[in-house]
């Protein structure tokens, strides 16, 4: 069975000079799942044929990793713990089972699940203490919530060599790393003085004896944050013109120059944020054909559209929810008081990891700022409107947007030269206006170019200005930042070079079992 989490938390692959081992995210494939041609009739739902069942994988048994609560009638509610049949599972590209439940609170009842709430039991997927996907900076800040005590560990791919293992545990209020090496015969170790066949014989040893670790392991880290699913259920994931009558608009999160934005509720049961655009902001038919892409693209730091509504106005864009609003505003409201420049970074480098992606997939966002990038719990970062610009009608009025002479209109303080005076939009003019976001990023939400105009931004620029390096930024930074505005584009880095030069900002080396004594 492939592993399904792989669909659901990879990251983009990351290059390194022959000084380092790659540390490597390999990016999902795109999605095989047939999408119906969008048109603006949705009086009748699709009629779908559930994929039959393989005949060469019956009775497999699932556990569920997280609670789930039943959101549509069709749907089935579990929880953490429960044992799960599918019945017509279908190929692994699915995102929605039809499942039983064989244990639990919907014991003996039948519908749906998000397949990447559940794992195959007795699989390594199913161990509560494997966090595959995890970044050694997510790891440490889980370890270090409320919720673990001394001893918490969680086992996660190693960052620094492809193909190997890390166990991070808490010790004392800190994180500490090892490498867990494999053998030829598939055995584990992680000092080479002890091997075990299986990571569940190394894990059972370890949470018995210290044996050389700083502590022994005690509880698995808490899986308190479930992932999102492929779309709000298994009848929007194709169909996703939604009855305007399922949203509820709660209330207002914020306010821009195509719409406002609210937090919202689908269906009585489930939180997301809709976007009302305001009458006139874009064609529904050509914000509907861009949607379409829009929707295939999945990647943990992209925010994922979930359902539109377009029969009237206004536009709904209905995606998922991230409480602190754009990175914009949570920059600003902050203004140093919790964030320090390691949280700055691993800002960008979250927006570089969902923009790699991008670049991957062939696809230019066109309006890279920190206004559309929205921010959850924990500095959680997600890269949002990507596309979006290439519909709205912007409104030349708005004192950030430069009318060309051809009457295409840029936000100009974040546009590439060449996208402003020869309408080129490439995946390198969003580099450069990553480096503005950096910019940003770095000083809190100040307006780039904060003493000069638009005019004279655009007369300036092609005679070689850049802005001058922010107080307070590491030359590290700036000189990335610089890097993103230089004339040429093929001179500028590709978004992976920038997630790996973001993230090496710390020192990610991973210590061995054998070095642990410098801890």
């Amino acid at each position: 069975m492939g592993d399904f989490r792989e669909r659901v938390n990879m990251c983009c692959q990351r290059t390194f000079s022959c000084f380092r081992d790659p540390e490597v995210d390999t990016p999902p494939a795109p999605q095989k799942r047939h999408i119906e041609v969008i048109t603006n009739d949705f009086t009748k739902a699709p009629t779908r044929q559930l994929p039959p069942i393989p005949a060469e994988k019956p009775g497999y048994v699932y556990v569920a990793l997280y609670d789930y609560t039943a959101r549509t009638e069709d749907d089935l509610s579990f929880n953490a713990g429960d044992k799960l049949e599918p019945l017509n599972r279908g190929d692994d590209s699915v995102d929605w089972w039809f499942a039983r439940a064989i244990t639990g609170i919907s014991a003996n009842k039948t519908g749906y699940i998000p397949a990447n709430y559940v794992a195959l039991l007795e699989s390594l997927d199913a161990e509560p203490w494997y966090f595959p996907e995890t970044k050694r900076s997510d790891a440490e800040k889980m370890l270090m919530s409320q919720e673990n005590n001394n001893g918490a560990f969680l086992i996660r791919n190693c960052e620094s060599q492809a193909g190997e293992l890390s166990l991070s545990v808490l010790d004392k209020g800190k994180v500490k790393h090892y490498k867990i090496r494999k053998l030829d015969n598939g055995g584990y170790f992680v000092s080479r003085t002890r091997n075990f066949p299986t990571l569940r014989e190394l894990v059972e040893h370890y949470s018995t004896y210290d044996d050389g670790l700083c502590v022994r392991l005690a509880e698995p880290c808490k899986k308190t944050v479930a992932p999102e699913t492929h779309g709000l259920s298994y009848n929007t994931v194709d169909h996703w013109e939604i009855p305007r009558s399922s949203v509820k608009l709660l209330r207002k999160l914020g306010a821009g120059q195509f719409g406002e934005v609210h937090e919202g509720v689908w269906n009585d049961t489930t939180s997301v944020a809709v976007k009302t655009l305001k009458a006139g902001t874009m064609d529904p038919k050509d914000f509907l054909q861009e949607a379409q892409m829009m929707k295939k693209l999945r990647h943990p730091k992209l925010i994922q559209l979930y359902a539109v509504c377009t029969l009237e106005e206004p536009i709904y864009i209905i995606t998922e929810l991230m409480s602190h609003g754009s990175l914009l505003e949570h920059l600003q409201k902050d203004r140093g008081a919790s964030l320090k420049m390691s949280d700055q970074i691993e800002l960008g480098s979250q927006v570089a990891a969902g923009m790699a992606y991008l670049e991957l997939q062939n696809y230019i966002h066109r309006d890279l700022a920190a206004r559309n990038v929205l921010v959850g719990d924990n500095n959680v970062c997600k890269v949002a409107d990507f596309g979006l610009a290439r519909v709205f009608q912007m409104d030349s009025e708005d004192e950030n947007v430069y009318e060309a002479k051809e009457g295409t209109k840029f936000p100009v303080k974040w546009t590439a030269p060449e996208a402003i005076h020869e309408n080129k939009f490439t995946i390198k003019s969003d580099v450069w206006s990553f480096g503005i976001l950096l910019y940003e990023i770095v000083t809190f939400g100040q307006m780039p170019y904060p003493t000069m105009t638009n005019f004279q931004v655009v007369q300036q620029l092609p005679k070689g200005y850049r802005m001058p390096c922010p107080l307070n930024c590491p030359k590290y930074l700036y000189d990335i930042m610089c890097e993103c505005w230089k004339d040429l584009p093929a001179d500028r880095p590709t978004f992976e070079t920038l997630q790996w030069k973001l993230e090496d900002f710390f020192d990610m080396d991973v210590s061995s079992y054998d070095d642990a004594s410098r801890y």
